[in-house]
């Protein structure tokens, strides 16, 4: 089956990495060939010079010597005696030099360039094949040259007496065809590592390449271009934040819609304990999570999931995404308060038919007298929610909202007072923020009393302040620590049946508390020696109110 999340590569074209490989063993064998070349150019005059500067140190080392000096200033002048020369000290010692250094020569002459000294006995007594002059003068000769054993090396140096005189020179000479195998050796050295570096040049491109593959996915040029296009184009129509991170937990794509829902300002490349998340969805940047979650982000409520990203094996990371259920919430929260009033409507209705059919019960019977003490009796509580106080409540949308959840209550079998201390005076700035809020911890409290229990509600206005008190006879807050219960998906209740779970309404309510500066306290967890035995929740609610005079 063809692959659809990969662009369609080009045909006819290289891959990116085997032009890689191919520009690298290129410049590597063009570096190779110049740098050696240039080395075995120049090998023989360097090796050339190396051992003419050998032969001169071993004519330094014969000219040195004392006894050499001492015999040679006696062996002035043309008319030497050859055959005494060829078994004398000189001869011998010239030729011991040149056997152990492995030159070709020794020779000793003069200063008036007679050989002394000599490989070849026939040689001693005649004048030499070069000029000396120069190395008669007193300087070093470094030179090739052709003499009566061959072309040879050569290293010159003169013969001083005891007085600073010049009374001689030593030559020593090495033959060309040594120092030739030697450059042939060296060139034979050169080209070896010339090979080899080329060789491990190629293995380590090879290396190079097959890593650039696997960290671009196998993914051609023209394909990565696509491929951010694409992404790009993809990533800004979405309504949904996406967030991506790397195997080492660096930020590495985000857009736009992510950065409002999450509340994100940190640039690409920072780590993602300081992008400023939550606690709950922080930890799905480390744990898959397939499934909605609910979490709260500031005064929103997000649907998060994550996923881990695999290619080859190899992680690459995580990607979240986050959906804004906000408005569904709110929505939710509307459709609840509408749900509550119909309820209490319905009910008004059954209540209302059954007074009808007393009152025509009385009327059938003849009870004129009875039936109009119950009329009165009727028409005197008409109107009235059944809870003392809500006339206190003068803001319209709390009224109603706190009139159809006493009737909720009633149906449930469940009693709803309001504090001797309720008084809500003027609108609300922000009413579906202050519905979420009371109509979270009024249904907690609903949920928790049993029938026969009782619900306390106080409502106090203080400013632009709304205090909002609410006590339940319900079991009190199971979890340890109480404090828990402000967790988001921390829940008593069973969210199979709710998309994203439940958890979410006392941390959403909270979120709105704070938002303006006030809070939402567990002041008491209830249970065992609670005076009520549930729980008690005030929420302190700052720019909640609007003074309407």
């Amino acid at each position: 089956m063809a692959d659809d999340s990969r662009p369609v590569r080009r045909i006819g074209r290289l891959s990116l990495v085997a032009q890689i490989l191919l520009l690298q063993i290129a410049v590597l064998a063009v570096s190779l060939t110049v740098g050696f070349g240039w080395h075995i150019s120049t090998v023989d005059d360097d090796l050339r010079e190396e051992y003419a500067e050998r032969a001169l140190a071993v004519s330094h080392t014969v000219a040195g010597d004392p006894d050499v000096q001492r015999i040679l200033s006696g062996l002035q002048g043309s008319d030497l005696d050859a055959p005494a020369l060829r078994r004398g000290v000189l001869a011998k010692e010239a030729n011991d030099v040149a056997s152990r250094t492995g030159v070709l020569f020794v020779v000793i002459a003069n200063r008036d360039g007679y050989r002394v000294a000599h490989p070849d006995p026939a040689e001693i007594g005649r004048h030499v094949s070069t000029d000396p002059t120069s190395v008669l003068d007193g300087r070093d000769v470094l030179d090739t040259d052709r003499g009566t054993l061959g072309e040879s090396v050569r290293g010159k140096t003169a013969v001083y007496d005891e007085h600073g005189q010049v009374i001689g020179f030593v030559s020593t000479g090495i033959s060309t065809q040594r120092v030739a195998d030697a450059t042939r050796r060296d060139i034979r050295i050169v080209v070896g590592l010339a090979g080899t570096a080329l060789a491990v040049g190629i293995v380590g491109s090879a290396l190079l390449a097959r890593r650039w593959r696997r960290l671009t996915l196998g993914l051609q040029p023209d394909e990565l271009v696509d491929l951010v296009r694409d992404q790009r184009a993809v990533l800004h129509a979405l309504a949904d934040g996406v967030v991506a991170v790397d195997s080492v937990g660096r930020l590495r794509m985000i857009n736009p819609q992510a950065r409002e829902l999450l509340g994100i300002v940190a640039p690409l490349g920072t780590d993602r304990d300081a992008l400023g998340l939550s606690a709950r969805v922080r930890e799905l940047l480390d744990h898959e999570q397939p499934a909605p979650l609910p979490a709260t982000v500031g005064d929103r409520i997000v649907l998060v999931t994550s996923h881990r990203v695999e290619a080859d094996g190899r992680d690459l990371g995580m990607v979240l995404s986050a959906v804004d259920r906000t408005d569904v919430e709110n929505l939710t929260r509307e459709l609840d308060a509408i749900r509550s009033m119909s309820d209490a409507l319905r009910a008004q209705r059954h209540e209302t038919a059954n007074r009808f059919h007393v009152l025509a019960g009385l009327l059938r019977q003849g009870d004129i007298d009875e039936a109009a003490d119950y009329l009165a009796e009727v028409s005197g509580s008409r109107g009235r929610a059944g809870l003392d106080g809500l006339a206190n409540v003068e803001e319209p949308h709390l009224h109603a909202f706190i009139d159809a959840k006493a009737s909720t209550a009633r149906e449930r079998g469940i009693e709803m007072t309001l504090g001797p201390q309720t008084w809500v005076h003027g609108v609300l700035s922000d009413p579906a923020a202050v519905v979420t809020v009371v109509g979270n911890l009024v249904d907690n409290a609903i949920d928790a009393s049993t029938p026969g229990g009782r619900v306390d509600v106080e409502l106090l206005t203080s400013a632009d302040t709304l205090w909002v008190t609410v006590a339940d006879s319900g079991a009190g807050i199971v979890f340890d620590p109480p404090e828990s219960v402000f967790t988001e998906g921390v829940s008593s209740k069973d969210g199979e049946s709710v998309p994203g779970g439940r958890g979410m309404g006392l941390a959403l309510a909270r979120q709105l508390c704070r938002r303006d500066g006030g809070d939402l306290r567990l002041v008491d967890a209830g249970g065992a020696g609670s005076e009520q035995g549930g729980a008690v929740f005030v929420a302190e609610m700052k720019k909640a109110m609007i003074d309407d005079d």
